[in-house]
């Protein structure tokens, strides 16, 4: 089997639907519209995460939409709450995205604790992600590094759990990948990281880790040259998750002969 194939025959699920590219894209801090479609279309990705209190998509009439831009019958949209910092601002934002999407009900959940750090307050987030599920969305949500909330979230029902690499638009890395490791291994549900990813190395390690997808948006607009990063980011996806399948050698303390001495002719 070719690469290509192997990766065609390695879907990510999410909610029931597959999904070529492992890699999930936001649409802002773009310059324009048009840097921002060159950059999703060179990211290969099929699922766009956009903010529905800072992105017009439908509620400003007159506004450019970004519904023109990445129309909606090629790419999924996943509306997220960024900016809200409670469980009830985070439940009335997705009521709304679910409104303006003609009962769009996919929806990636964060709820903030504070401006400075962006880290997610958990008790928030569990209690708008209680209120979601039972209103029927499919939740996708973003939390920390802790497995055991990890686990939480999953038996709630949340569709997919994006624990943080790095604080929002660090560009840090993955700063615990043995946290990120024991989240992929106990779940059942497919682990995205979210947030932190800098550079396509960063991307490639999450995904050797073992996680099913990586969310970014800043690693990619915030680059000098973003449609470059975008294309940087789709093959550094690819090839920690091929890495992933292959699996690495062992590592070990001391080298081993490439070429073994055992069966030579002296």
């Amino acid at each position: 089997m070719t690469n290509t194939e192997t990766l065609h025959n390695d879907p990510l699920v999410i909610a029931g639907v597959e999904y070529r590219s492992r890699l999930l894209v936001g649409t802002g801090k773009y310059k324009d519209m048009a840097e921002t479609k060159a950059a999703v279309e060179a990211s290969g990705a099929e699922i766009v995460t956009v903010a529905i209190r800072r992105t017009n998509i439908g509620q400003n009439p007159g506004e450019a939409n970004l519904l023109d831009t990445l129309p909606p019958d090629r790419y999924t949209y996943l509306p997220n709450t960024a900016g809200c910092y409670t469980a009830d601002d985070a439940v009335r934002t997705c009521r709304l995205a679910r409104e303006l999407l003609d009962g769009h009900d996919l929806v990636k959940l964060e709820v903030l604790g504070d401006e400075k750090t962006l880290f997610p307050d958990i008790v928030q987030t569990l209690e708008a992600a209680e209120t979601l599920i039972r209103e029927g969305f499919k939740v996708m949500v973003y939390t920390n590094d802790d497995p055991i909330v990890a686990k939480r979230f999953e038996e709630m029902g949340c569709v997919a759990v994006m624990p943080l690499a790095a604080p929002i638009g660090s560009g840090l890395g993955i700063r615990n990948p043995y946290n990120i490791l024991t989240i992929v291994e106990n779940a059942r549900v497919p682990i995205l990281v979210d947030a932190g990813v800098g550079t396509a190395s960063d991307a490639a390690i999450a995904m050797e880790l073992g996680c099913d997808g990586v969310l970014m948006n800043t690693a990619i607009a915030a680059a000098k040259d973003p449609v470059l990063m975008a294309s940087a980011m789709k093959k550094g996806i690819e090839a920690g998750r091929e890495a992933f399948l292959a699996g690495r050698m062992p590592k070990k303390r001391f080298a081993s002969a490439s070429s073994p001495l055992d069966g030579l002719f002296f």
